[in-house]
């Protein structure tokens, strides 16, 4: 019976398959279609006054275009911020992630042309591939987590054990809707042989039953922790914005991913494959009530107000805090000796989910039995990137003299003592 709960709740998926197959490279009525996103801006003067000028088209796609009518300016230009690819954005994006997954250049063209209607050479791929090294730096990685990958095919093959054993696993969890689980074994089994990441093996521990052991029942009964609405006392706390890979990262992928709905899926699928840090994507997380009893009395974190009562969305009055709240995880990161966990906003800007990622931080914590302070939290889109320590936000020190700090308009002061949230 709970092999067959377990069954209910998820499929295994063998390969990396998009939920949708819109994204074709040629539609069915012949034409081909456009697989941009809109402009935003343009790329020369900065103005947002522009509008559309006719199609550029070849064989597998068409690019609009667009005519700034800024007086200074006047220039056609594209949404693309690549040029000189005949082939839709969205298949080199595939190409790329496919060579990272472990497929060979010779074996990708097959599988564009069945997912995507396009069949580029070898030698194209293999270009591509180079030409976006920098930016894709698994790629150093790749021939020691095909050692690995090879090793575990190999004992597999040996204990006789029915089972496929790929890049990165990938399950689709039945929380009340669909989650694309995945998991990057290989790539966190190097990054745990750094020395600063060597304590996280708990981490692993806990990735790797995610599949067999995640208690699904949890999630269906439970309430959501993007549905908290009762805020934690941001005094003595700084977030911290900046640009790095992710930003980088998510404005390459963007490029090829017209449609709004499929931005987390794409980013999620991209950066898995080809950064060197992401271990895991849409990672299940919960904390029961006994939990949260264990972080205020033995820990001394303030986690609920002095009443014990939380306030969620859709209710009226804020009420006992519920047996079990639940969650999923947009990214799990590994580098420089923390653990990154992080969420995709597509208006980064104008969001704080400073609450939603502590949560997440609070339960991952209980969960691997790592410590809270080993956890960073951050959100982030094409443009921005906010972190965070969610120790910060839970244990408040009383510090005789207050730290300095540097903005990012240059000018300096010090962390505030008062309930706000401060960008640095």
């Amino acid at each position: 019976m709970e092999a067959e709960a377990n069954c209910t709740y998820m499929v295994r998926n063998q390969t990396e398959k998009s939920t949708k197959e819109a994204a074709k490279a040629v539609d069915t009525a012949g034409t081909a279609a456009i697989l941009d996103r809109a402009a935003e801006r343009c790329p020369f003067c900065g103005s947002g006054d522009f509008v559309k000028r006719g199609l550029r088209r070849n064989k597998h796609q068409a690019v609009q275009l667009y005519l700034c009518r800024a007086r200074a300016c006047g220039k056609t230009f594209t949404s693309r911020a690549v040029k000189g690819k005949h082939a839709p954005f969205i298949a080199v994006l595939d190409a790329i992630s496919y060579r990272n997954l472990g497929y060979s250049f010779e074996q990708i063209p097959k599988i564009l042309e069945a997912k995507r209607g396009v069949s580029p050479t070898p030698e194209t791929i293999s270009s591509w591939y180079e030409e976006y090294k920098p930016l894709c730096r698994f790629e150093r990685m790749l021939p020691y987590a095909l050692t690995l990958l090879h090793a575990w095919r190999e004992e597999a093959r040996r204990r006789k054990r029915d089972e496929r054993v790929d890049m990165v696993e990938v399950t689709t969890l039945a929380h009340r809707q669909l989650y694309r689980f995945r998991y990057h074994r290989p790539k966190l089994v190097l990054q745990l042989e750094e020395y600063r990441n060597r304590s996280f093996g708990r981490l692993m521990e806990y990735l790797d039953a995610v599949s067999a052991e995640t208690p699904h029942q949890y999630f269906a009964d439970g309430e959501r922790m993007s549905e908290v609405r009762t805020k934690f006392d941001k005094a003595g706390m700084i977030v911290k914005g900046k640009e790095n890979f992710a930003t980088r990262l998510a404005a390459f992928v963007l490029q090829g991913v017209p449609d709004n709905k499929q931005r987390h899926e794409e980013i999620q699928r991209f950066m898995i494959a080809n950064d060197s840090v992401t271990v895991a994507t849409e990672v299940p997380v919960y904390i029961r009530r006994e939990d949260i009893t264990h972080l205020e009395n033995t820990l001394r974190f303030k986690v609920l107000d002095d009443d014990g009562l939380i306030m969620l969305k859709r209710k009226k009055r804020p009420e006992a805090f519920p047996k079990i709240l639940t969650g999923h995880i947009d990214f799990v990161q590994v580098r420089n000796g923390i653990v990154h966990i992080m969420d995709y906003k597509p208006n980064a800007a104008k969001e704080v989910p400073i609450e939603q990622l502590t949560w997440y931080a609070l339960a991952l914590s209980r969960l691997t039995g790592l410590r809270l302070f080993e956890f960073k939290c951050a959100w982030f889109d094409d443009k921005h990137y906010f972190e965070f320590y969610p120790l910060h936000v839970v244990k408040k020190l009383q510090r005789k003299r207050r730290k300095r700090v540097s903005y990012k308009d240059g000018t300096e002061g010090f962390i505030p003592i008062e309930n706000k949230v401060v960008i640095v």
